[in-house]
């Protein structure tokens, strides 16, 4: 299907539409010429307001003619045509703004005016047809600018209609109309998508692999738009990312830094390179939720410290420098690092850096997280070493899925020699790259590079007040002797000179100032111990929502909400979180979020309250669970339910054996490397939890909640790693205890025996 200019409407703001006079002939005529003779679509608006909201709702507009004359014709205007000029122009910088006026308001119109219109049309000094042909001629301009390099080649190649004798075979989605199925598949995604399925072959959209052509073009701009000076493309996710980036640096017995609350990806990497990695271990608080590293941890006697203690480092490699540090930015639950500080630390001892920030690629695009990401422009450090950064660009931002960026900026003395970095590219990457992709990686970097900053500015606000909005009606319900959910934020906000309650704070304050947003000693809301000055602030569209049960010290109430069961829930209204852990549960306010979700998530967590105050069955509540396990479940009060659970997390401290598990770092028996090697020679077995003391896991074991490696491949399980066995063993008999809440644990399998579970890990063969 090729678009037609039909698809960029033209917004026409007057108070004239219907006006019985010349004025009002002259616009009815203008609308009817663009339809008429030039083929638009043409949405009118009777005031400033009005005009306002739809451009605001509506990013598919190509021009806007504003009836400048309205302020002075109608007095009931509530908004002046120079704050609708500057609403257009913040949410988009390259929309034409055609002004219509007569020849007696130039005198009058304001310099600040004529910079930001693109034209005027005056109303009675040209014919109809001459307007709509000046109106068509900048729609049709602007049209054409929107396209990015790669994106703009492509479209351009689909609508050519050339025939292919090239991969890949389907031809452009003729071969998928030669059956059924195939059919159905055409209709269900579109001509275009398999117009745009293309093969390497084709010569106009340049390689991926050679970064040459309008690709190379793409990855370019890319660069410039994110702060890097090289940016590659990279269409099988952040997983493959931070490979390239490894296997560019490190190679076998090379010392590695890395975060232990880091992805399994650079677990892998580990596992890849053959490398020694030593570990930061990150805080955490009484709630259970990760928090950053102590910036001592990136000394150069901490690091030091941390190799010479490592039994498997052979002397002669301990005094050799780290080559790689790894650092999670930002974590899970959204607490991002003040990277120029971590650099004035890491890169006295570390060769390059690496910043995973796959949640993150938008922090360059507004001014709340300056100096908390990779790319940071940086006036502090004249000094550092070379900066890899690794973004899931389909995350968060809107490129499609598996679609990442690799970011690259040289070190002050030290630079990336592009071919050699293109080595470890083309070792990860495909020769039939997905072009869709590639063109989606182009687009985002556009979205951001025109109006990042508006797009992040309003997800910031409405997660904001999304945030104020949950923490009112806490506490109205607490003021009624009841409960709600609350946020894991600030509770007091310093704002002009006073200690003020958060949601008594203007969310434009909160959105516009990052000290709200950063840690502190002497505001503790956060929980965690001896927090330093300017290191790390929470992220505002990552919203943490704390359920009953569980206090700022750690202490379980007689009664409370396991986080698990709100999400189990909420999955019913069609509300998908993030991640769940015992008493909070997280989701994202992305540029998908819009109000009417969180209209919808607020009415279903009320509507969770009403069935839990009511101790309604789990029939009704959790149908699905009965339904699964109905001699288990059957009978059962939503209320109970809750409680029942939460009683079983108290008596066994489960939060405590998980902060203590998550505090150690057990012995490591062999590299993550060597552990690997014995899973492909086959010397593994499969050995159950119960006896698994005195053994070595050959892969890491990464449970869910948290999602961190609580074990990896090769460290031991010995005393020293007990409390990782006892969290494990209460895991284990919580899930036989309540079928259907079983957890995600990488690494573990399970085995049924005699209408029970048990984990069961791969282990090195003794």
């Amino acid at each position: 299907m090729k678009l037609t200019k039909r698809a960029w409407p033209v917004l026409i703001i007057s108070d004239q539409f219907d006006a019985k006079n010349d004025e009002g002939v002259r616009l009815r005529d203008l609308t009817d010429k663009l339809k008429e003779l030039h083929g638009l679509k043409v949405y009118p608006s009777y005031n400033y307001e009005d005009g306002a909201e739809i451009f605001a709702s509506r990013s598919d507009l190509a021009a806007v003619i504003i009836d400048w004359d309205m302020v002075v014709t109608n007095t009931s205007e509530s908004m002046k045509p120079e704050e609708l000029l500057e609403c257009i122009r913040r949410r988009n910088k390259q929309i034409p703004i055609l002004l219509m006026t007569d020849r007696l308001a130039m005198a009058s119109m304001p310099t600040s005016v004529l910079e930001i219109i693109t034209d005027t049309l005056w109303k009675n000094s040209d014919t109809v047809e001459f307007h709509a042909g000046r109106i068509d001629t900048f729609v049709m301009d602007y049209i054409t600018s929107i396209h990015p390099a790669f994106f703009g080649a492509l479209v351009k190649y689909a609508h050519e209609y050339k025939y292919a004798w090239h991969t890949p075979g389907h031809m452009g989605g003729e071969g998928f109309l030669h059956s059924p199925a195939g059919h159905a598949m055409y209709n269900f995604f579109g001509e275009n998508v398999f117009r745009a399925d293309l093969s390497i072959s084709v010569p106009e959209l340049g390689s991926l692999l050679d970064h040459s052509g309008v690709v190379g073009d793409a990855e370019q701009n890319s660069a410039r738009v994110f702060g890097a000076d090289y940016t590659y493309y990279v269409l099988n996710g952040t997983s493959n990312v931070n490979q390239i980036i490894w296997r560019s640096q490190l190679v076998r017995d090379d010392i590695a830094f890395v975060d232990r609350n880091c992805h399994k990806s650079l677990n892998y990497s580990m596992v890849i390179t053959d490398a020694y990695p030593v570990y930061m271990v990150p805080r955490r608080n009484k709630r259970g939720i990760i928090g950053p590293c102590r910036l001592s941890e990136f000394s150069s006697d901490s690091i030091q410290e941390k190799i010479q203690a490592n039994p498997l480092i052979p002397a002669k490699l301990k005094k050799q420098p780290v080559k790689m540090s790894a650092l999670t930015n930002s974590t899970y639950d959204g607490i991002c690092y003040n990277v120029i500080n971590i650099k004035q630390q890491l890169q006295r001892s570390v060769e390059n850096l690496h910043f995973d920030e796959a949640w993150y690629a938008y922090a360059r695009f507004h001014p709340i997280y300056k100096d908390h990401f990779g790319m940071s422009d940086d006036d502090k450090n004249s000094d550092h070493p070379p900066i890899f950064c690794s973004h899931s660009t389909h995350k968060l931002l809107t490129a499609f899925s598996q679609a990442s960026m690799l970011h690259i900026r040289n070190g002050s003395k030290v630079t990336i020699n592009p071919d050699e970095m293109n080595e470890s590219y083309m070792m990860h990457g495909s020769t039939s790259p997905q072009y869709s992709m590639i063109a989606s990686l182009d687009v985002a970097t556009k979205m951001m590079e025109d109006n990042g900053f508006s797009l992040l500015d309003d997800i910031i606000l409405e997660a904001i007040e999304l945030r104020q909005k949950v923490t009112r009606i806490s506490r109205e319900m607490k003021l009624e002797k009841s409960w709600f959910f609350e946020m894991w934020q600030p509770r007091i906000v310093n704002y002009e000179g006073s200690e003020t309650a958060f949601e008594n704070v203007p969310a434009e304050y909160l959105a516009a100032n990052q000290h709200p947003w950063v840690f502190s000693k002497k505001n503790n809301w956060h929980g965690f111990h001896e927090m330093e000055d300017d290191y790390a602030m929470l992220d505002p569209i990552k919203l943490t929502f704390i359920t009953p049960g569980l206090d700022d010290e750690g202490n379980l109430s007689d009664e409370g909400i396991p986080a698990s069961i709100v999400s189990d829930y909420l999955i019913k209204h069609g509300i998908v979180c993030e991640k769940s852990d015992y008493y909070s549960f997280l989701l994202l306010n992305s540029l998908g979020t819009t109000r009417a979700k969180q209209c919808s998530l607020l009415t279903a967590l009320l509507k969770f309250k009403l069935l839990y105050d009511e101790n309604a069955p789990l029939e009704q509540a959790l149908p699905k669970l009965v339904n699964d396990y109905p001699e288990r479940y059957q009978g059962v009060g939503l209320k109970d339910h809750c409680n029942e659970i939460h009683r079983y997390f108290k008596k066994h401290e489960i939060l405590d054996k998980m902060q203590d598990a998550f505090q150690v770092i057990p012995d490591p028996a062999m590299k993550p490397a060597g552990a690997y090697h014995h899973v492909v020679k086959k010397q593994v077995e499969y050995v159950e939890l119960e006896a698994m003391m005195g053994r070595v896991p050959a892969v890491m074991i990464v449970p869910y909640p948290p999602g961190i490696p609580i074990m990896m491949g090769g460290e031991a399980m010995n005393d020293k790693a007990r409390p990782i066995y006892d969290y494990l063993i209460a895991r284990q008999q919580f899930e036989n205890l309540f079928p259907g809440y079983e957890s995600d644990v990488h690494g573990v399998e399970r085995v049924e025996r005699n209408g029970k579970s048990y984990f069961q890990t791969l282990c090195v063969k003794e």
